[in-house]
C-alpha cells in the first residue's frame, strides 16, 4: 500500500530538520551513523520466512537492535551482510556485516549488531556460496534524501509484519495476522499457512446474531493462489454447506459464493500483496469495520470480542460454467480443516512462536526426466524466480520458469537447447553457474560447455548420462550469465541402470554389481534379505579377506567400513583405511545397499591394505555375511556374522559374470521333482501294487510292483547325482541330506535283498525260515525306506526355505501333505477292502481248497521273454490242481 507522495515529503523534512535540530542522544554517541533514536524498519522477505525490524540502539552504542526477528535454518556460510545495493554484483561486493552465523532456526529473536564502521546502505541476510539474499532493509546515511527514503520506509511498513499474530489451527500451520486501523475504520488481515499452492485460506466473521458460531451466514474472505501463481482475496457468503450453485431463471443463489454473483453483492476486500516462499502462502488484504453491504458482509466492532471462522481445503478453478475459484469440502475429507475463536481486534497479541517450518519447501515446477523425450531449453523474462537476486532472463525448460529437474541415475537425459547463442547449458557442482573459475572458484562440470547454446530454429541436442558418482544435487546454468537455472534433484534409478554388471553371489542372498573404470571400480552390493549389517570380502572366505562392511548406524546415517579379517573371533578384524570414495549405504524395510568406487591398485605401501590390488584380467573371489548388529568402534563376539556364504564365487570382472556359478534353485526344483516322483508316485506305487493287485490273474502284479520299484530306484539315483553335481559336492551335514541317504541306503538294499531272497515252497510245505525271515525284512525295510523318503521330502523343503527364503516353499509343503494324506486315505481304503476279502476267502476255504492262491515270484523278469528263473520251481506250478477235502476227517 503506497504512501501519499506530499505526506511523504512533510514528514521526510520534518524528520529531517528534527535530525540537524536535536540529534538524538544515541545518534551523537555514535560517530559510525547519523540515525536518530526514532528510526524504524522492517526486513524484506525473500527467502526462509524472514521478518524482523531493525533499529538503533537505544543504550547509546554502534549497534543495530533486531526485534521480533525469524528465520527458518540457513546453510552454515549465511551472514548479515553489508552492501551497497541489492543486486548481484553489489552483494558479491559486500561483507560480512556481522560474524553471527544463520545456520539455525530463530524464533521471536531479538539480537544486537555492534558496528564499527559506517553503517552500509544495504543490511542483508546473504549467502555468499550460494548467492542468496533472504531480505534486506535499508539504512540511510544521513542525507536528505536518504532521511527521506527513511521516513517513507516508516509509513510504508513490510507487508509481511503486522501488530498481533495468533495460530488458529491446532496444529499451528495456519495464522492469522493483524494490525487495527480504527481512526481509519479498517482492519489489515494477513492469512498464512504451511500448505500447497492448491490450497485456499478462509477468514471471516460469523453471524452475532446465530444461537451458537455457525458458517451459515457468515461473512468470510477466501484467498489463495490463480494456477498461474497470482495471489487473490474476494469475499464471500455463506448460505448453505454446499458448494456454490448459481441460480436460473427464479432459483436463487446458494451455498459458498463470492459477493459479486449475487444482484447487489460486491467485493468489499482489497488485496495487498501475496507471496509463495519456502512451502508456505501468504496473503494480505485490507477490509472495512463497517461495510456499506449490509446484506452479505458483517459490521466489525473494533473492541468486541466476537466468533470468527477460519477454514482451509483445496480450490477448484474456474470454468465456463463457473467463472470464480470455489472451495471445496472445508472441513470435511482429512486433508482440510475449520474451526471457530474469540477475537478482540484492539487488543495487542503476539502468539506466532517463530517461522512457518513446511515439509516441501520447493515450489518450483517439477519436471521429471524421461528417457525419450527430450526436454527443451528456452531463455524468458524472470518473474518468480526461486532464488532472488537473479537477471532479468532466466532458463525455461518445457515453458516453465527454472523448474526443479528431477533425473535418475543410469537413465539419459536429452536437452534441445534453444535458449539462443548467449545463453550455454551446462550442468555444473556450483549453485550460480556462470563460469565458476571467474570468481576463483572450483567446479565440476558434469555435462555442456560452450558449444550447447541453439536456437529454435537450429537447436543443439545435448545428452548427459548420471551415472552413481553424481551427486544427488547438481545445477543447470548458463556458461556466460550467473543464476540463470536451478536445481537438478539426481535419485538413484534401478542399480541395474547404475552399473555394467551384476551377479548373484553364492546361495542367492546378495547381488553384487560393478562398472570398471580406467583405473577405479565401482561396486554396489545389494541384501537378498534383512540383515543388520551387510559385508562382502575378497577372498576364499571370510579369513584372510579384505571385507567391506556396511550398516546404519544408531543415528540413522548408513555406514561402510574396511577391514583385514585374519581370525574367526573379533580379535581378528581389524580396521583398514582404504582409500573408497562415493560412498553411500542405506537400508530399505531392512533390505541394506551400500555402494563404493575404490582404485583398482592402492597408492600405498607397508601397509596390508595396499595389497588388496584388483586386477579385472583375474577372477575375484567374493564372499558374503550377514547379522544382527555391527559396531564401528568397539567389536564383540555378539557381532560375528549369524549368516555367509558357503563357498566364495569367481567373478569375472571383463566378462561380467560370475564363473560356474548359475542360480541353483532350479536345478535344486529338478532334484525335487525327482525326489518327489521316486519316493511320492513309483515306490509307494510298487508296494501298493505289491499288497493290494494280487488279486489279478497270472503274474501282472509282480511285474507292476518290479517295474515300479526299480524306475523309483534309477529316477532316484539321477536326481541324487544331480544335484551333487551341480553343488560340487556331497555334504552329509543337513537333517535333509542325512534322511536322504538313509532313504538311498534302503531302497538300495531291497533289489539286492530280492536277488538274494530263497526259493518259494511248494503248495503242500511249509516256508523254510529263511524265506519267513526274508520275507519279514523285505517288508520291513521297504516300507521304512518309503517312511524315510517321506520325511527326507519335507526336510529338503524346509532346507529349501530356510537356504533361499523361496516365496513358494510354505505352499508346496502344504501340496505335498495334501499328496501324502491323500495317498494315506487311499491305503486305508484299500486295507478296508482287503481286509474283507481275505474274510470271505478264509470262509471258502472251510469247504473247499483252491490249490495255491499265492503268488508265483519265480518268473524272472529281467529276462526278455519272461521265462522261469528255475524250471524246478517253475514245473511245481505248471498245473492247477483242485483238490477236493471233506467238511470232517
Amino acid at each position: 500500500m503506497a504512501a501519499d507522495p506530499p505526506l511523504l515529503a512533510l514528514l521526510a523534512g520534518a524528520l529531517l530538520a528534527a535530525a540537524l535540530a536535536a540529534p538524538a542522544a544515541g545518534a551523537a554517541s555514535c560517530p559510525h551513523t547519523n540515525l536518530t533514536a526514532n528510526f524504524s524498519a522492517d526486513l524484506t522477505m525473500l527467502q526462509h520466512q524472514l521478518r524482523g525490524t531493525v533499529r538503533l540502539a537505544a543504550n547509546g552504542t554502534c549497534a543495530l537492535e533486531l526485534t521480533r526477528f525469524d528465520l527458518l535454518a540457513a546453510s552454515p556460510s549465511a551472514r548479515f551482510w553489508a552492501a551497497d545495493g541489492h543486486s548481484m554484483a553489489d552483494l558479491a561486493a559486500g561483507r560480512a556485516f556481522s560474524p553471527l552465523p544463520l545456520n539455525r532456526t530463530f524464533r521471536n529473536a531479538s539480537l544486537e549488531l555492534p558496528f564499527a564502521r559506517p553503517l552500509p546502505r544495504l543490511l542483508a541476510l546473504y549467502d555468499p556460496e550460494t548467492s542468496s539474499d533472504f531480505g534486506h532493509v535499508f539504512l540511510p546515511n544521513g542525507t536528505a534524501s536518504e532521511l527521506a527514503t527513511s521516513a517513507a520506509a516508516a509509513i510504508e511498513r513490510a507487508p509481511t509484519m503486522f501488530d498481533n499474530c495468533i495460530p488458529l489451527s491446532e496444529t499451528e500451520t495456519y495464522r492469522l495476522r493483524w494490525t487495527l486501523n480504527a481512526s481509519a475504520g479498517t482492519v489489515e488481515i494477513g492469512l498464512e499457512a504451511a500448505i500447497g499452492s492448491e490450497y485456499y485460506m478462509a477468514f471471516g466473521w460469523a453471524d452475532p446474531k446465530a444461537n451458537a458460531p455457525a458458517m451459515i451466514h457468515a461473512d468470510v474472505v477466501v484467498s489463495g493462489f490463480t494456477e498461474e501463481g497470482t495471489p487473490f482475496a474476494e469475499d464471500y457468503y455463506i448460505s448453505d454447506y454446499t458448494e456454490c450453485t448459481l441460480g436460473k431463471d427464479d432459483s436463487p443463489v446458494s451455498g459458498v459464493c463470492p459477493d459479486k454473483v449475487y444482484e447487489d453483492g460486491k467485493n468489499d476486500s482489497i488485496l495487498v500483496y501475496g507471496h509463495r516462499r519456502d512451502g508456505v502462502s501468504f496473503v494480505r488484504y485490507v477490509r472495512k469495520l463497517d461495510s456499506e453491504d449490509t446484506k452479505y458482509d458483517l459490521p466489525v466492532g473494533a473492541t468486541e470480542e466476537m466468533d470468527v471462522l477460519w477454514a482451509i481445503g483445496k480450490l477448484r478453478p474456474p470454468d465456463t460454467l463457473r467463472q470464480h475459484y470455489l472451495p471445496q469440502n472445508h472441513g470435511g475429507p482429512k486433508d482440510t480443516n475449520f474451526g471457530f475463536v474469540r477475537l478482540n481486534l484492539s487488543e495487542t497479541v503476539d502468539n506466532c512462536l517463530g517461522p512457518l517450518d513446511a515439509d516441501n519447501k520447493e515450489d518450483q515446477e517439477r519436471i521429471i526426466a524421461d528417457r525419450k523425450t527430450p526436454l527443451v531449453v528456452t531463455s524468458a523474462p524472470a518473474v518468480r524466480y526461486p532464488n532472488p537476486p537473479n537477471p532479468d532472463k532466466v532458463i525455461y525448460i518445457n515453458k516453465k520458469e527454472a523448474p526443479l529437474l528431477k533425473v535418475e541415475r543410469g537413465v539419459p537425459v536429452k536437452f534441445s537447447v534453444q535458449a539462443g547463442h548467449d545463453v550455454a547449458l551446462y550442468i555444473t557442482s556450483d549453485p550460480i553457474g556462470g563460469n565458476a573459475t571467474l570468481r576463483n572458484k572450483t567446479e565440476v562440470i558434469y555435462a555442456g560447455g560452450p558449444d550447447a547454446h541453439g536456437v529454435l530454429a537450429t537447436p543443439k541436442e545435448l545428452v548427459w548420462l548420471p551415472d552413481r558418482n553424481t551427486p544427488d544435487l547438481v545445477y543447470y546454468q548458463s556458461l556466460y550469465e550467473q543464476k540463470m537455472g536451478w536445481k537438478v534433484q539426481v535419485v538413484d534409478g534401478g542399480l541395474s541402470d547404475m552399473y555394467n554388471n551384476s551377479v548373484l553371489l553364492d546361495d542367492q542372498q546378495v547381488t553384487l554389481f560393478w562398472k570398471l573404470s580406467a583405473d577405479s571400480i565401482s561396486i554396489a552390493a545389494r541384501g537378498e534379505k534383512k540383515s543388520g549389517y551387510l559385508a562382502i570380502g575378497f577372498g576364499s572366505g571370510m579369513v584372510n579377506s579384505y571385507t567391506y562392511v556396511a550398516w546404519i548406524g544408531n543415528d540413522g546415517v548408513g555406514r561402510v567400513q574396511t577391514y583385514w579379517i585374519d581370525g574367526k573371533s573379533a580379535a581378528g578384524i581389524h580396521p583398514t583405511s582404504e582409500n573408497i570414495t562415493y560412498v553411500r549405504c542405506k537400508s530399505e524395510n531392512g533390505i541394506i545397499t551400500f555402494e563404493f568406487t575404490r582404485p583398482l591398485k592402492p597408492s600405498c605401501s607397508g601397509k596390508v591394505e595396499c595389497k588388496n590390488i584388483i586386477d579385472p584380467t583375474t577372477p575375484l573371489k567374493v564372499v558374503w555375511a550377514m547379522g544382527a548388529s555391527w559396531s564401528g568402534d568397539d567389536l564383540t563376539d555378539s557381532n560375528m556374522h549369524s549368516v555367509t556364504s558357503s563357498r566364495p564365487i569367481r567373478v569375472l570382472l571383463l566378462g561380467g559374470s560370475a564363473e560356474a556359478e548359475q542360480d541353483l534353485r532350479p536345478v535344486l526344483a529338478v532334484h525335487g521333482f525327482m525326489m518327489f516322483v521316486a519316493w511320492g508316485i513309483l515306490l509307494p506305487g510298487g508296494i501298493m501294487a505289491a499288497r493290494y493287485l494280487k488279486s489279478l490273474k497270472g503274474d501282472g502284479w509282480y511285474q507292476i510292483h518290479v517295474y515300479l520299484q526299480y524306475s523309483g530306484i534309477a529316477i532316484m539315483f539321477l536326481g541324487v547325482l544331480f544335484a551333487a553335481a551341480e553343488l560340487r559336492g556331497f555334504f552329509v551335514s543337513s537333517v535333509h541330506v542325512k534322511f536322504g541317504v538313509l532313504a538311498l541306503l534302503l531302497a538300495v538294499l531291497q533289489p539286492l535283498n530280492a536277488k538274494f531272497r530263497p526259493s518259494k515252497p511248494a503248495n503242500v510245505e511249509v516256508p523254510s525260515r529263511n524265506r519267513i525271515l526274508w520275507e519279514y525284512l523285505h517288508v520291513i525295510t521297504g516300507r521304512s525306506a518309503i517312511i524315510v523318503g517321506i520325511v527326507a521330502l519335507f526336510t529338503g523343503m524346509k532346507h529349501l526355505g530356510h537356504r533361499y527364503d523361496s516365496e513358494n516353499v510354505e505352499e508346496l509343503t502344504w501340496a505335498l501333505m495334501l499328496w501324502v494324506l491323500s495317498v494315506i486315505v487311499i491305503v486305508l481304503c484299500l486295507e478296508y477292502k482287503e481286509v474283507k476279502r481275505r474274510s470271505s476267502d478264509r470262509s471258502v476255504r472251510g469247504h473247499w481248497v483252491l490249490g495255491n492262491t499265492e503268488e508265483d515270484d519265480s518268473v524272472d523278469l529281467l529276462h526278455p521273454d519272461g521265462t522261469a528263473r528255475n524250471s524246478s520251481e517253475s514245473g511245481s506250478s505248471a498245473v492247477m490242481e483242485v483238490q477236493l477235502e471233506p467238511l470232517t476227517r
